[in-house]
C-alpha cells in the first residue's frame, strides 16, 4: 500500500489543538498546494459529534476563505478530531493558525448555519449551530492555554 502521510504521524505524541503542515505538493506546471492538519480534539481521547463537526464544516468553509486567499478545500477528518485544510501556494503554520482562530471567533457570532437546506446540503438535518459554537469555544481556549 502507498504510504499515507497522516498514517505516519504518531497520534499518541501530539497535543491538540494544533495546526500542522502536512505537506507541500508542486504540480508539473509549478503550481504549489499546501495541506494542513487543523486538529481540534485530542486523538483517541475526544471527538466532535457529527452534527457539530458538520456545522463547523459549513461555517469554516466560508470563514477560512475570508481569512486566506486560494482555499481549495476544508474537510472534516473521518475520526472527527479536526479538519484537513488545503490551499494554493506556500503558507506557514502561524498564518493558518491566526486565520483559524479568527474564523472560530466568527463561528461564535453566527446566527445560522449556511447552506442548511436540502438543495445545498446532502444531510441538512444533521447540523448543530449550538454544537459548533461550543467546540469553537473549546478550541479557542485550547490555543490560548
Amino acid at each position: 500500500m502507498v504510504t499515507v502521510e497522516s498514517f505516519t504521524m504518531d497520534h499518541t505524541k501530539v497535543k491538540a489543538p494544533f495546526v500542522r503542515k502536512c505537506g507541500v505538493q508542486i504540480g508539473e506546471n509549478g503550481d504549489i498546494v499546501t495541506k494542513f492538519d487543523l486538529r481540534f480534539m485530542q486523538p483517541n481521547k475526544e471527538s466532535i459529534p457529527t452534527a457539530a463537526i458538520h456545522a463547523l464544516e459549513h461555517l469554516l468553509a466560508g470563514y477560512m476563505r475570508e481569512e486566506i486567499q486560494g482555499v481549495i478545500d476544508l474537510s472534516p477528518m473521518g475520526c472527527r478530531t479536526g479538519f484537513y485544510f488545503i490551499v494554493w501556494g506556500e503558507h506557514d503554520i502561524e498564518e493558518v493558525q491566526k486565520a483559524l482562530i479568527s474564523a472560530l471567533h466568527k463561528v461564535l457570532l453566527a446566527t445560522e448555519v449556511p447552506a442548511a437546506n436540502e438543495i445545498q446540503c446532502g444531510n441538512y438535518r444533521d447540523l448543530s449551530l449550538f454544537g459548533a459554537k461550543e467546540y469553537a469555544k473549546y478550541v479557542i481556549q485550547g490555543f490560548n492555554a
